[in-house]
């Protein structure tokens, strides 16, 4: 049994105690598989209710990687390529994925994890403007996430002008909700599913990171922009046979609001930490809003650290430090994040 702090990622726990209920109590009730039962169709209902777009599509995918590579092989021509931020989740931890379904990812360079809608632009009209441009792979998708892999978010300025810039160059855009309930949850958000649903072409509410077991929710505000959606997911080899495992975790999520405020203790500990961390004199990377801490941490520090906190590398700083994450998660309780902040005043 791992007794270290849990600081690695927010997927380290279960579920949320709700659904572990549901779940009891529909296990031995038969359902129709692929998602055609009278949970998953609940689950669509509310979640399309809470995103304003009653007459949108809902799709219940077994994870995030899939749900990238699924989504952007489904809407992208052979021919076409996705941009994204260098530090995108698509450009760096997902293995190449994107690229394994014959697509390439565009990079472009970020300001703090996010893409800037002025560069997206500048890329695209040098691009057309290129008389070779017919000879290169075509940029037929943008892709963010939020919040960021640097826990950034996106503003609601920012995010409406780069939906503007696609909408001016006929390009879809698509965004990675992965620890979307992290982001509603922050004070410093000012983006609603709403929103999300006005502004993107396809976008993804996590659940893996979110308090669900498994399982991711694709938005697709205008119904049919992606034919045969269903069809490509299992070619993929994304789609659950019990699809009302998935339903029924979205269900519990959406029913009563669960999903808008379940990240809301993930952000209180990591402002608590983020706090500690400044009375001990440790610089952060940068700052962050959402449920990520990054920290310039002294590497002859390090081997202590890791007997007692699981926590996650990110970059190497220069010889003598190294940026480490903190990441807390729905289920991370105020006893653990006490019991952190010990640690890291008893290394310093």
């Amino acid at each position: 049994m791992n007794t270290l702090l849990p600081f690695a990622s927010d997927y380290m726990e279960g579920a949320h105690p709700e659904i572990l209920r549901c779940l009891e109590k529909i296990n031995l009730t038969p359902m129709t598989g692929y998602g055609a039962d009278p949970v998953c169709t609940d689950a669509k209902e509310e979640i399309l209710a809470a995103c304003g777009c009653p007459e949108g599509e809902v799709f219940f995918l077994s994870g995030g990687t899939q749900t990238n590579a699924v989504v952007i092989d489904s809407v992208l021509r052979g021919v076409e390529g996705v941009i994204a931020a260098d530090t995108g989740h698509i450009s760096l931890h997902e293995a190449g994925a994107i690229e394994f379904t014959g697509h390439k990812v565009i990079q472009l360079p970020h300001k703090l994890g996010k893409l800037n809608a002025s560069d997206v632009k500048k890329y695209l009209k040098d691009f057309y403007a290129d008389d070779n441009c017919t000879h290169m792979v075509q940029p037929g998708m943008v892709y963010i996430s939020n919040p960021t892999e640097y826990g950034t978010l996106y503003t609601k300025s920012e995010l409406t002008a780069l939906s503007d810039i696609c909408r001016e160059y006929n390009i879809p855009l698509y965004l990675d909700g992965a620890r979307l309930a992290y982001a509603l949850a922050s004070p410093e958000n000012d983006i609603t599913l709403r929103d999300l649903a006005s502004m993107c072409d396809v976008f993804y509410i996590g659940g893996t990171k979110c308090g669900a077991l498994i399982g991711e929710a694709v938005v697709i505000p205008k119904c049919g922009y992606i034919p045969f959606f269903f069809t490509s997911i299992k070619q993929h080899g994304a789609l659950l046979a019990k699809g009302w495992l998935l339903g029924a975790q979205f269900h519990v999520l959406f029913h009563d609001g669960l999903y808008e405020h379940i990240g809301t203790s993930a952000i209180k500990n990591a402002q608590t930490i983020r706090a500690a961390l400044g009375k001990l004199g440790l610089p952060l990377f940068f700052d962050t809003p959402s449920n990520q801490t990054f920290v310039i941490f002294p590497n002859e520090k390090l081997p202590a650290l890791k007997e007692k906190v699981s926590y996650g590398f990110w970059e190497k700083y220069d010889e003598t430090h190294t940026v480490i994450r903190f990441a807390t998660s729905w289920a991370t309780t105020e006893e653990n994040t006490q019991k952190l902040i010990a640690v890291l005043k008893g290394l310093f």
